[in-house]
C-alpha cells in the first residue's frame, strides 16, 4: 500500500485534479411541492469549469433508472471528447461505478463522515436553492425539470463563479 504524504491535503488534491474530476450527487425537493411527493434531482458538475450536467429528476431514483442516466452522461461526454479520468461520489450506491470505469473513469466514493469532502455539489445544491426553488410552489416534476434546467443554463453560461476567478 503507497504512503500517503501528510502534507497533502484533500483541498490540494482537490485542487491538483480538479480539471479532470466530475462529482454527483442527488438532491430532494419535497417539502416544496403541492401534493407532499419527492422529487429527486440527480446531476454532475465538472469540478474545473463548475458546469453542471442534470442527469435527470424522477419521482423514484432505483438503479435502473440511475444507470441509465449515468449511461446518457458517458454518451454526452464521449461526444464532447472530454477527459475525465475521475469521479468523486456518495457512498450511497454503488451502481454508477461499473458504469464509469468501463471508460477508464475511476469512482471515488467519498469518506465517511465528511461533508465537505463532496462540497461542489453541496454548495450547488444551496445555490440552486437559494437562487431559484426557493422562490416557486413545485407541482410536479415537469415544472421541477423546465426551473432547473433554466436555472442550470443560467449557471453554466451567464452566472460568474469566484471559484474559477469570475469566468
Amino acid at each position: 500500500m503507497p504512503v500517503r504524504n501528510a502534507s497533502i491535503g484533500w483541498r490540494q488534491l482537490m485542487n491538483h485534479y480538479k480539471e479532470q474530476m466530475l462529482a454527483c450527487d442527488f438532491f430532494t425537493v419535497a417539502v416544496e411541492t403541492i401534493r407532499l411527493k419527492t422529487l429527486y434531482v440527480f446531476f454532475f458538475i465538472e469540478l474545473g469549469t463548475r458546469r453542471i450536467h442534470l442527469a435527470g429528476i424522477t419521482i423514484n431514483p432505483d438503479s435502473g433508472w440511475t444507470a441509465q442516466q449515468a449511461r446518457q452522461l458517458v454518451r454526452q461526454l464521449e461526444e464532447n471528447e472530454s477527459d475525465f479520468r475521475f469521479l468523486l461520489r456518495d457512498r450511497d450506491s454503488n451502481v454508477l461505478d461499473p458504469i464509469f470505469e468501463s471508460e477508464e473513469i475511476h469512482v471515488t466514493p467519498t469518506p465517511i463522515r465528511a461533508p465537505n469532502a463532496n462540497a461542489f455539489t453541496e454548495r450547488w445544491v444551496r445555490t440552486v436553492r437559494r437562487d431559484s426553488l426557493n422562490h416557486f410552489l413545485i407541482v410536479n416534476q415537469y415544472q421541477l425539470k423546465r426551473i432547473v434546467t433554466a436555472y442550470t443554463e443560467y449557471y453554466n453560461q451567464h452566472r460568474a463563479h469566484q471559484g474559477i476567478q469570475q469566468r
